[in-house]
């Protein structure tokens, strides 16, 4: 677990998440670039938490999508401000070597961050849904090490077609769900959010933003982002809140 303290200056800190970047909706692109040229030059910090790709087949992948993107952090990064990143269900492959490139840190699942006095538990928020027992059966299989070495290996024309083959199957199986069964299971996040002694969830995935306010906690949720709008948390002295863009 990484603890993370922010204090003086108050400037603003950002969340955001569940962008879904790919070469196939260049307006997500370029909505995040301006993102970074608009907002983030203002903040203390900017937390990417999850799914900032739609998908990562390796980190050897140097599409003009990843560098562009890569290029977008790095500028922000080099005036002083620190982007941190948590993995997403669909860019958990994310290594190193882009971190590197880009100049952000890499979180684990879970991290506490003070938020001006306030204690803030942070994930992407896949793994507060277990109650997709099948989807939470992937995650863990994919998340082998070794596994995720052997694929790390295959070609990289192999990996992006095995990748939407995974990606065609996933979008199916949703029409399937409930959407409580895709949502936080309320029990499992509230143990999980005692356990960090935290204040604040903040997690996006499940692409319902809004501001929930539980027993003992407050649970913030990051939205997705669509060509006409980007879901941004803004969190000062003052308190959070979403901001446009």
């Amino acid at each position: 677990m990484a603890r993370i303290s922010h204090l003086l200056p108050a400037m603003p800190i950002y969340f955001i998440s569940d962008l879904h970047l790919s070469e196939s909706h260049p307006e997500l692109t370029e909505l995040f670039l301006r993102f970074m040229r608009e907002k983030a030059p203002q903040a203390r910090s900017v937390y990417i938490l999850g799914d900032l790709f739609d998908f990562w087949i390796g980190d050897d992948e140097q599409s003009e999508l990843t560098q562009t993107v890569a290029q977008a952090i790095q500028s922000v990064v080099q005036r002083g401000i620190e982007c941190f990143f948590v993995h997403g269900n669909r860019d958990f492959l994310i290594g190193k070597q882009f971190a590197a490139q880009s100049g952000m840190k890499l979180l684990p699942e879970y991290a506490v961050v003070d938020l001006y006095g306030s204690s803030a538990l942070i994930c992407h928020g896949d793994t507060l849904c277990i109650d997709d027992a099948r989807y939470q059966k992937f995650r863990k299989v994919v998340h082998q090490k070794w596994l995720q070495r052997l694929f790390l290996s295959l070609p990289l024309a192999l990996r992006l077609k095995i990748a939407r083959k995974i990606r065609r199957t996933s979008k199916q199986g949703k029409k399937y769900k409930a959407a409580e069964i895709m949502d936080v299971q309320p029990q499992f996040t509230a143990g999980i959010v005692r356990r960090h002694h935290a204040q604040l969830l903040i997690h996006g995935h499940t692409h319902r933003e809004h501001i929930h306010q539980e027993d003992g906690f407050t649970r913030i949720v990051l939205g997705d982002w669509k060509p006409d709008y980007a879901s941004i948390l803004e969190v000062d002295e003052q308190g959070f809140r979403f901001v446009p863009l």
